[in-house]
């Protein structure tokens, strides 16, 4: 793969978005939202329709984060396979989960058809199917889980040759697929205005409890709930402890994605991932002159991969593999948040501060989910779904082992960080457009070298719980290996648990 010739961003973010200013005087709100992606910007059109006032903060651009980086699948089917789920939470339980996704999906088809949006939503067909990659007979797990679909009320097939990937499979009729960025762009210009605001550029420095306010920019922000929509959520109002058992029940995965212009109708415009552990996921959309192909996958936990550049070769393997004729000009990287039991946490921390995390790879229905959900916290309405999705659970169904195997990483990569050598002796051997750990007075120090030769170095231990951070060359980012935090070149957070900066280094 020629990745010079290659666009190293999401197609998504090339398009136009909306601009909004930074905040610039102190103000009161009846809820604060902090994150402008999915979760943010469905609760607070949700909250701007229900008579309340909301200002929206985000630190950067609205979508930047991973509602920008996502593939943007629409479908109910969980990451965690629907007999698992049943075996752990039993029938009503697995049925309410996969009923969440269904719910969300008509919720962002009804706002698109309410406003008439052009953001290309488009029924398609989900097709469940065995492993790309292996060969092995699945057949009758997958009749199974077909039957068990149909039983909870769910459309589902069971095809002997799904279409394109000549896998047996399910097809799951009614998912769906859009354009993300273009509808939060329009959401986003609905929100604002007539007492609700959104400001970008604006990151959160602190919080006050009594009475409830945030600080941002060096202005107070006082507001009566929070809703903190930040894919890993920022302690906020949250107690130390309860934050940090929270964070050991979740874990950051970094997910990988090329783009490429297919032969315009050759292919079934729909979804497809495979039953392989990580999975790869595909979707097939229209577009003018050719069709577009997304594919992703090669999921590992963040910044524990040695070269993860090679892995954009790996995916465009297994593409060329399916569709010969594909032209690859887009890759890019997100995060997907892990959840221990299979489940996100969604819910009240505390009486005035709302979260939602542990989305998987269903970022783009959890997250309008979530956005229902804290509006019907706020209002005081009854939802159905608060207590399968609780915060606050603590049994752990079907997950102890993994549990503890999330979990072991932390201890293991926080002595191995020391232990390891450095990546370089000193500065001089860090070559353009890299980033390596250098010893400086004796510290680890993160230090890249621009593409123009400009040197930028800043301390190699995470902010979060004091590991050593690794090179991201695939992203030039640097990534905490024990909970996923990951960091710009010049040291500023990109997603948490981390809140704060890596710290600068002098370089003489």
């Amino acid at each position: 793969m020629n990745a010079t010739a290659l666009e190293s961003k999401p197609i998504w973010l090339e398009e136009p978005r909306p601009h909004f200013s930074s905040l610039k005087q102190d103000a009161h709100f009846d809820v604060v939202i902090i994150g402008g992606g999915i979760t943010g910007m469905t609760a607070a059109w949700m909250l701007k329709q229900a008579g309340k006032t909301v200002a929206l903060f985000e630190k950067g651009r609205i979508g930047d984060a991973e509602t920008g980086h996502t593939t943007a699948h629409l479908t109910y089917v969980t990451d965690e396979r629907l007999s698992r789920l049943v075996k752990n939470f039993g029938e009503e339980t697995a049925q309410l989960v996969w009923q969440a996704g269904d719910l969300a999906i008509d919720t962002i088809e009804a706002i698109i058809h309410q406003y008439r949006l052009d953001c290309h939503f488009k029924r398609v067909p989900g097709f469940l199917h065995a492993a790309l990659t292996k060969e092995r007979d699945e057949t009758s797990e997958l009749v199974k889980e077909a039957d068990l679909a149909r039983k909870l009320g769910f459309e589902a097939d069971f095809l002997a040759s799904v279409p394109l990937v000549d896998r047996p499979g399910i097809r799951f009729a009614n998912q769906a697929c859009f354009h993300p960025i273009e509808y939060l762009s329009e959401l986003a210009r609905r929100i604002h205005g007539d007492g609700c605001e959104i400001h970008e550029n604006c990151e959160i420095s602190d919080f006050e409890e009594d009475p409830l306010a945030v600080l941002v920019n060096g202005c107070t922000v006082r507001c009566d709930r929070l809703v903190v929509a930040t894919h890993v959520p920022m302690m906020g109002l949250t107690s130390l402890p309860s934050a940090t058992f929270l964070q050991t029940k979740i874990a950051g995965y970094s997910t990988y994605a090329i783009g490429a212009k297919v032969p315009s109708g050759s292919l079934p415009h729909a979804s497809f991932w495979d039953t392989d552990d990580p999975y790869y996921y595909l979707r097939i959309d229209p577009t003018t002159g050719k069709d577009y192909a997304i594919l992703g996958g090669l999921d590992h936990k963040t910044g524990q991969h040695d070269n993860p550049e090679t892995l954009y070769a790996e995916l465009e393997t297994v593409l060329r593999r399916l569709i010969p004729q594909a032209e690859v000009d887009h890759r890019w990287s997100g995060q997907v948040i892990e959840p221990v039991d299979g489940l996100p946490f969604i819910g009240p921390t505390n009486e005035s501060q709302f979260v939602a995390t542990g989305f998987s790879g269903n970022g783009m229905t959890f997250g309008t989910l979530a956005g229902v959900m804290a509006c019907d916290w706020i209002i005081g309405r009854e939802n159905r779904w608060k207590d399968v999705f609780d915060v606050h659970r603590t049994k752990v169904r079907g997950g102890a082992l993994e549990y503890v195997k999330e979990n072991v990483d932390y201890p293991l990569h926080l002595v191995t960080g020391f232990v390891r050598s450095p990546d370089a002796k000193s500065v001089d051997e860090v070559e353009r457009g890299e980033g390596r750990i250098v010893k400086i007075d004796g510290k680890r120090c993160a230090v890249h070298r621009s593409a123009e030769g400009k040197l930028t170095a800043c301390s190699a231990i995470c902010t979060h719980m004091g590991c050593v951070v690794r090179w991201n060359g695939a992203e030039e980012t640097w990534d905490c290996p024990c909970h996923g935090s990951r960091f710009g070149t010049d040291g500023h957070v990109i997603a948490g648990p981390a809140e704060k900066e890596l710290e600068p280094v002098a370089l003489a």
